[in-house]
């Protein structure tokens, strides 16, 4: 999809910013997703394909922020704040109310340059694997990783690399045992 275009089905006014690139059968709620976007980055949020961003979900990126959503993933009510790089592999799950920030608060750090900001590189802030499933109100924090296959439950709080098919619970979160591998096909 050309991020010029508008949305069909879309309620809200506004095209989608052009530094926003859609993979082919991309299913999103509505451009007002990007309400808040303030990335200058040239490719700010890419998404792969077959991909759904449903209601709900915000990317507050500030002026060096860069998102990338791999394949066949479903976000469903996430917010993602950042001013650095967010990496989701394929196949991942998102659950409601799902916040991925790179600060102490869910919103991006705003920069006062004035310049084209595509020249350095953002920092890679949280990166999840393929196939990570993210529970309902779980909070993904700088320096977050997570392994592929990891599972990270409700509400759990995680600033730490999760290793893959770890199993993370609680405030402050914590591995509490291992998933056996699932198939991504």
């Amino acid at each position: 999809m050309k991020a010029t275009h508008v949305i069909p089905h879309d309620w809200f006014p506004e095209p989608l910013p052009v530094n926003v690139e859609l993979g082919e059968g991309v299913w999103l709620y509505s451009s007002f997703a990007f309400l808040h976007c303030r990335s200058r980055r040239s490719h700010a949020v890419r998404v792969g394909k077959s991909s759904g961003i449903y209601n709900g979900s915000f990317f507050e990126l500030g002026p060096d922020g860069e998102v990338c959503i791999g394949d066949y993933c479903t976000l469903v009510g996430a917010i993602i704040a950042t001013n650095g790089r967010v990496r989701i592999g394929d196949y991942c799950f998102l659950a409601h109310e799902v916040v991925i920030a790179d600060g102490h608060y869910a919103g991006p750090v705003l920069s006062t340059r004035n310049d084209d900001s595509d020249h350095r590189e953002p920092m890679e802030s949280v990166s999840l694997g393929h196939n990570v499933w993210v529970g309902a109100g779980a909070l993904l924090l700088n320096g977050a990783t997570i392994g592929e296959g990891a599972i990270v439950g409700a509400a759990a709080v995680v600033d730490f690399k999760v290793p893959p098919y770890g199993i993370v619970v609680g405030n402050p979160g914590r591995v509490v045992g291992f998933a056996r591998p699932r198939s991504s096909a």
